[in-house]
């Protein structure tokens, strides 16, 4: 019996330009057997949310620099709800505030990772959580 790897959506959203480190996690996770969806950069919550529905996708992973999660990251989790994707494993990363991590995993995020953090870290994440959600 086969499994089919976790498919992961990677996304950009918003202004925010610069995508190196988007790149290395999408990067250890499809070195880790995932396979992963980069969208690019400047993407809308619209356009995120679309990519995680027409890629059928178990994960959505959010790389921020701008300090716009506040605005941007509830707008994609509504999004989600409207399009009825309740079992999506949502993580985020990028330069995101000790204090605005609560209100973060409060909407349903269910990691924030600030730099430093080791790729295994986020690999272990996303097996452990999706392994027990089959």
């Amino acid at each position: 019996m086969t499994t089919s790897p976790i498919r992961v959506i990677m996304a950009k959203p918003g202004l925010d330009g610069h995508d190196r480190g988007a790149k290395v996690v999408a990067r250890a996770l499809r070195d880790a057997g995932m396979e992963v969806i980069y969208t690019g950069l400047r993407q809308t919550a619209a356009q995120i949310v679309a990519a995680v529905v027409q890629e059928d996708a178990q994960a959505l992973g959010l790389s921020i620099l701008s300090g716009a999660h506040n605005q941007i990251f509830p707008e994609i989790m509504r999004l989600l709800k409207e399009q009825g994707v309740n079992d999506l494993l949502v993580f985020a990363g990028g330069i995101i505030p000790d204090e605005d991590i609560p209100s973060l995993k409060a909407m349903g995020i269910k990691a924030v990772f600030q730099p430093g953090t080791n790729t295994d870290d986020i690999v272990a994440l996303l097996r452990q959580e999706l392994a027990e959600a089959k």
